[in-house]
């Protein structure tokens, strides 16, 4: 694997000193990725620009650094798939800066941004993706249709996720965000669990109270599930009151019947 011994001592230093600057003020719509380990590799990401066909699309590309660099111009090579006539299908990069047009005084910052605007003005004529290159010089509209499926299906960048969403959330609420689950399970169990309440009956219970019948509505009130009483313990309420009320009714008979037998006995006095 290349490392920084593959360059000449004053060429990491410039290198340093230009990534240096790339990061903190990069190009428009380019984004270098620093490797501190190895100056010899660079990676950027490109977005595509508006009004081609590979807008919204975001490509990572890399320039490879020879020895002799920077004598020798860099190679470049895109590792997104993408439908245009000067990127070969293995990546290649085809463009006179990287050849021909190459000045050793030329810095990362011209070269990245000479390939951005390659996606927005492409070179037919010398084209490494010779169907590319024919159907932008025949039919445009063919050419742009292929160039945004391609765009669509391996440029999409990735989607970027705000992160404590949840716990800023629950903070606003003045929920703790620990507890949040716990207590939403609290609240379904005990709306599963609770008995519902219990309306007051049609029928009622007819007593007999010194000799004249009353009718006494049978109601039954609802009980609380933490109470402790089940439905045994509701049903058995009435019947409780009726055996109460019958016993009365028998003490009353009995008492009565010795009034009666009283006044017979006085009569026969």
């Amino acid at each position: 694997m290349a490392t920084n011994e593959n360059l000449p001592p004053n060429v990491i230093k410039q290198l340093a000193k230009e990534l240096k600057s790339l990061d903190e003020s990069p190009p428009e719509g380019i984004k270098v990725v620093v490797n501190d380990d190895d100056f010899s590799t660079i990676f950027a990401d490109i977005e595509g620009p508006v009004g081609t066909p590979y807008e919204n699309g975001l490509f990572r590309m890399k320039l490879i650094l020879s020895r002799d660099f920077p004598c020798s111009p860099p190679k470049g090579y895109f590792l997104t798939k993408i439908f245009h006539p000067n990127i070969a299908t293995n990546g290649e990069i085809c463009v006179n800066t990287l050849k021909k047009d190459w000045n050793p005084s030329l810095g990362l910052r011209h070269v990245l941004t000479v390939v951005r605007c390659l996606l927005i003005e492409p070179f037919p004529e010398s084209a490494l993706n010779e169907q590319a290159g024919k159907m932008l010089l025949e039919n445009y509209d063919e050419y742009a249709r292929h160039a945004r499926l391609y765009t669509g299906i391996h440029a999409k960048p990735k989607p970027k996720f705000k992160t404590g969403a949840i716990s800023e959330s629950t903070t606003a609420l003045n929920v703790d965000p620990t507890n949040a689950s716990a207590l939403s399970t609290d609240l379904k169990n005990a709306s599963a669990t609770a008995l519902p309440l219990v309306c007051p009956t049609a029928n009622s219970i007819t007593v007999v109270r010194s000799g004249q019948e009353q009718q006494q509505p049978n109601v039954v009130t609802a009980l609380a599930s933490e109470s402790g009483v089940g439905g045994s313990g509701v049903g058995e309420a009435p019947a409780a009151m009726v055996k109460k009320e019958s016993g009365h009714l028998k003490m009353q008979q009995v008492g009565k019947k010795k009034i009666d037998a009283r006044k017979k006995s006085l009569k026969r006095l």
